[in-house]
């Protein structure tokens, strides 16, 4: 056996350190976004568990979840400056640095799984290129169930809409809520109960998972399960803290990461079918009519041709994967 060098480093403010125990151990910190109740949470959970178990407790990661560590815009930044060598994001929110980190954002475009994954495919090698470009790895993506509309009344078309204070979490919802005639209102996951108990939105868009974990039925009273899109959280780390580490280690993350995004999407199914069920006990759970449908799949089509526009042949080579 090769006898490991004796070393010892503090780093802090990047986030990740080396002790020396019986073998040499390295911690990393993880900023992630959503509470530990969130799938997506208890997901990162299993997958930081799958990396200690493969590497004999070598490598350990702890989840700093809820915005503990940092705030949601500030986790990529800071997985880039080596402030937190490992972080948690939704993609989308990466949109106004380049818009094809938006492309699963896009309203009444990939509605389903299948199409999701068809999307995804296309994506994934440019995402990978530009968060490179950034020093930062891709480890894995899992999509949020799809997104649906939870209001205080009723809505037979968007004109119901007009002058709503609505939740919305990154540009392309914004834009989504100004077609909609509707008052973009920025306001975190972990903050909308509050939101709405204050009056600060009136409405908002979001997936039945995140309904159900904030118990919108508390707040609100109709849930149009729209399937509008299907938003990616991605994990990613900082290039330079993973090839630090040993192959062996390297390998452990990569193998962890793949395990976390097949299990992650399967949890994204079931999580949609159950907490649109929890949804319909504790409140109205609408499908939209061919009449609402058609004037939100209008807004869609709008936004996909200004991002095909953004995105020139990238970004209609997305589109051209679910159509």
């Amino acid at each position: 056996m090769t006898k490991r060098p004796r070393i010892v480093a503090v780093a802090v403010a990047a986030g990740w350190t080396l002790a020396l125990p019986a073998f040499a151990q390295t911690t990393w910190d993880m900023a992630t976004p959503y509470p530990d109740a969130e799938f997506h949470t208890q997901n990162v959970r299993l997958f930081v568990e799958d990396v200690a178990e493969a590497t004999d407790g070598e490598l350990q990661i702890t989840v700093h979840s809820g915005q503990s560590l940092f705030k949601h815009p500030e986790i990529k930044r800071s997985v880039q400056n080596q402030l937190v060598p490992i972080g948690e994001v939704l993609m989308a929110n990466l949109f106004n640095e380049d818009p094809i980190f938006g492309a699963d954002n896009i309203p009444f475009v990939a509605t389903d799984y299948d199409s999701a994954e068809a999307l995804w495919e296309t994506q994934r090698p440019m995402v990978e290129e530009r968060l490179a470009d950034d020093g930062i790895i891709l480890l894995y993506t899992v999509p949020w169930p799809g997104q649906g509309f939870y209001t205080n009344d009723e809505i037979a078309s968007v004109e119901d809409l007009n002058n709503a204070s609505f939740r919305t979490y990154n540009a392309t919802t914004s834009r989504m809520a100004e077609l909609l005639g509707a008052v973009p209102t920025t306001v975190e996951a972990v903050e909308i109960p509050q939101a709405f108990s204050t009056g600060v939105v009136e409405a908002m868009v979001t997936s039945a998972a995140t309904g159900v974990r904030t118990k919108a039925w508390d707040f609100t009273n109709h849930f149009y399960d729209l399937y509008a899109w299907l938003p990616k959280n991605m994990v990613i780390v900082n290039e330079r803290a993973f090839q630090a580490l040993p192959e062996d280690q390297q390998t452990a993350i990569l193998e962890a990461a793949a395990a976390a995004e097949e299990r992650g999407w399967q949890m994204s199914q079931e999580v949609s079918a159950s907490t649109v069920e929890e949804l319909g006990q504790n409140m109205t759970v609408h499908e939209a009519d061919d009449a609402l449908r058609t004037e939100l799949e209008a807004i869609g089509q709008t936004m996909a041709a200004e991002w095909a526009e953004q995105t020139g042949e990238d970004g209609q080579r997305i589109l051209d994967s679910i159509n």
